[in-house]
């Protein structure tokens, strides 16, 4: 292998290639950007990227995202006005509901009522015929009871003037029609 060898002057070393480097006293810094040198030209690039992304923003990007922003911001502001019609809707949907169910409500009540005061008119005529049959056939009934009465008491006369002559007869004695008919007739009076 090749050895290496150091200038006397120390310009440099030379490696086994043949290529010499530098010393650290005549080598560049390792980071240029920290150089002072350069700060001039460095400032001017920097301006100039900015400039242009400014330009660039301000005039492509920033229009799109204001677009962009103004067009959400009027899709929410309609969706909003849209969500007020529609729950202005459903209330106004929800008072028709309440409206038609009491309306309802106070037809079926009137329904009821109609119902119950026909039934009480059939009810109050049924009764009304009951009640007059009950009273035709009470009187009916009195009649015939009348009738019985009637032909009880004859009856019971007639049995009464035939035991008086038989009992008269019994006794020995004779009595005539007419006087036991007077006497059994004072005896039923009272």
């Amino acid at each position: 292998m090749a050895t290496e060898t150091q200038n006397a002057s120390g310009d440099g070393l030379a490696d086994a290639t043949g290529v010499a480097t530098h010393s650290a006293a005549d080598a560049a810094p390792a980071m240029p950007q920290l150089d002072f040198s350069h700060f001039p030209n460095q400032i001017f690039w920097l301006l100039v990227t900015l400039v242009v992304i400014y330009l660039i923003l301000s005039r492509v990007a920033l229009p799109r995202i204001a677009a962009i922003l103004a067009e959400r911001q009027g899709t929410i502001t309609n969706d909003i006005a849209a969500a007020e019609d529609l729950k202005q809707k459903a209330h106004q949907a929800e008072e028709a509901y309440n409206q038609a169910l009491a309306d309802a409500r106070t037809e079926a009540h009137r329904i009821v009522a109609e119902a119950k005061a026909d039934i009480q008119a059939d009810l109050d005529k049924a009764i009304a015929k009951a009640d007059a049959e009950i009273a035709a056939k009470s009187a009916e009934s009195e009649k015939a009871i009348a009738e019985i009465r009637a032909g009880a008491m004859d009856s019971v006369k007639e049995v009464a003037k035939d035991t008086a002559k038989e009992i008269v007869a019994a006794m020995g004695g004779k009595a005539d029609a007419r006087t036991v008919t007077s006497a059994v007739n004072a005896r039923l009076k009272g």
